[in-house]
């Protein structure tokens, strides 16, 4: 995770710590996460960050510099980015993507009823756009993107998300079960059966989604590297 540690948003469902003035970027950070993950003998490597609504590009510039980075020291590597929104900004967008990173990531998280609860500071209609604009400008790469289940959603509305998912351009979907980080964040409202995560897993394939990852424990790195393999 780049960027620091303090988010600006407050999300529901993210225990990150929240506040109005986060921690300046660090300039080394990328060729030093570069070196650890070289250290680490890496062959895939999943950057995401906080949310800097602080920031003039959101974070895009650290994003683009950690993957050139990487990329210089660990010439095989591969790269996916899980990215925050960037308020829908399109050039912050074209950073990122032009460094050239083989999987793309912003998550939906939920359904978009219920992101007044979960996740308020955000639009559902602006991240379906940011992913609509991810494949637009690499249509070459892995689009990706997940939700969490358990905050109440309907069965109808997971699948309404992922046919949303599918005609902005992703590719890849995860779903997972919400778990309470902390007693500040919203309760779980259900425990959903392994049966509808495999519901959702075959709904999302009849319509046409080229991977789909759900169940209970999956998150949106969930054996990340096994999409190396369709690189």
């Amino acid at each position: 995770m780049i960027l620091g540690d303090v988010c600006t948003r407050q999300c529901g469902f993210c225990s990150v710590e929240k506040g109005a003035m986060p921690l300046v970027v660090d300039p080394d950070e990328p060729q030093n996460i570069a070196l650890t993950a070289k250290e680490l003998g890496l062959r895939h490597v999943v950057i995401t960050s906080v949310t800097r609504d602080d920031l003039r590009d959101g974070g895009a510039t650290q994003f683009a510099l950690t993957i050139k980075a990487l990329r210089d020291t660990i010439p095989a590597v591969s790269v996916e980015v899980l990215t925050p929104d960037f308020k829908g900004d399109k050039d912050s967008l074209e950073t990122v993507l032009n460094e050239g990173p083989d999987i793309f990531n912003h998550n939906l998280e939920t359904v978009p009823s219920l992101y007044k609860r979960v996740r308020f500071e955000a639009d559902y209609r602006r991240s379906l756009e940011v992913i609509k604009m991810a494949r637009t400008m690499r249509p070459d790469i892995i689009v990706k993107s997940g939700i969490m289940v358990g905050f109440g959603e309907t069965m109808d509305e997971v699948k309404s998300v992922m046919k949303d998912l599918l005609d902005a351009g992703c590719t890849a979907v995860t779903i997972g079960q919400y778990l309470r980080p902390s007693i500040k964040n919203l309760e779980v409202e259900e425990y959903v059966p392994l049966e509808v995560f495999k519901e959702y897993e075959g709904c999302g394939r009849d319509i046409g989604l080229k991977y789909v990852y759900s169940g209970p424990f999956v998150r949106s790195s969930y054996n990340a590297e096994l999409l190396r393999g369709a690189l």
